[in-house]
């Protein structure tokens, strides 16, 4: 996994900071790192030279294999807290991400089972309650 580290002119760190972020990613996401190619980082300090409550932002772009990339932005008062609470929301957006690939891989799509016919004097909702039942079983497996 690649991680490039963009950031403005207001931010000050170098390469210390480059360094810590791809640390600090690198251990947040290290389960990721076979199904990602890339993690592309933009710090930007809004406000310029002024201060303010939160000022700092941290976007995140994660580019899964296969798939359409995933982007996070956080604000926050510093930029170790913003890159902290991008790289949190960025594991949990990616966890949603492949635990509904992985689902469908299990279960199949519900377009599919949707559009198959009824058989009279079976009711939707008994339909609905067996295919849960069964797609329940083969998760525990």
């Amino acid at each position: 996994m690649q991680i490039q580290v963009n950031s403005d002119k207001h931010i000050e760190g170098g390469i210390r900071l480059e360094a810590w972020v791809r640390a600090t990613l690198e251990e947040r996401l290290e389960r990721f790192d076979d199904q990602l190619t890339r993690i592309e980082v933009h710090l930007n300090d809004e406000n310029g030279q002024k201060s303010g409550p939160q000022d700092k932002r941290c976007q995140l772009e994660a580019r899964p294999k296969g798939h359409q990339p995933v982007s996070v932005t956080h604000k926050a008062e510093s930029i170790d807290l913003a890159v902290e609470g991008a790289a949190e929301k960025l594991s949990h957006a990616l966890e949603h991400l492949f635990g509904k690939l992985q689902a469908k891989r299990l279960t199949g799509h519900l377009e599919e089972v949707s559009a198959e016919p009824q058989e009279e004097g079976e009711s939707q909702d008994a339909m609905l309650q067996d295919e849960f039942l069964e797609r329940e079983q083969a998760l525990r497996v």
